[in-house]
């Protein structure tokens, strides 16, 4: 299971994500995505830790405090849904709508 940790300040790094979490315990992993076309993060990220207790504990801990000068939105992250392609033909290449 991971922790999903929104509305991070943009300036917030893997490093600095990690240290905040290892006051909860052992942090196994840092996930922080960044947007596509312009490389820079997306405000939010991922965390795995070493146990559920753990993870628990960050989470109580942390959802709703404030950090770098923004209230922490942290929980258990949810599966990844699968989006439905909306009929316009964006998912297809451009070869195959000639």
């Amino acid at each position: 299971m991971s922790i999903y940790v929104g509305n991070l300040s943009f300036d917030a790094t893997q490093a600095d994500i990690s240290e905040v979490f290892a006051e909860y315990g052992s942090v196994s992993r840092v996930s922080l995505p960044t947007d596509r076309e312009t490389g820079r993060p997306r405000g939010f990220a991922f965390v795995e830790m070493g146990s559920e207790a753990e993870e628990d504990a960050a989470i109580s801990a942390l959802d709703g405090a404030e950090w770098m000068g923004r209230d922490l939105k942290v929980n258990k992250a949810r599966p990844r849904e699968s989006r439905p392609s909306d009929g316009s033909g964006w998912n297809n290449s451009r070869r195959d709508r000639r």
